[in-house]
């Protein structure tokens, strides 16, 4: 959830998460800050278990 969407509002923004598993934690995050105005969202994890 994003609480307060004037930040994101047509932004890139760039997601990190130390491990993902199944990917479903970025999945989330990137609906979440599209449904909230983000122009793009790129995400990365640093590693995978």
């Amino acid at each position: 959830r994003v609480f307060d969407t004037e930040i994101v509002r047509g932004r890139v923004c760039i997601v990190v998460d130390d491990v993902t598993t199944t990917g479903a934690t970025l999945a989330e995050a990137k609906r979440a800050l599209r449904l909230a105005g983000a122009r793009a969202v790129h995400t990365i994890a640093l590693a995978r278990s």
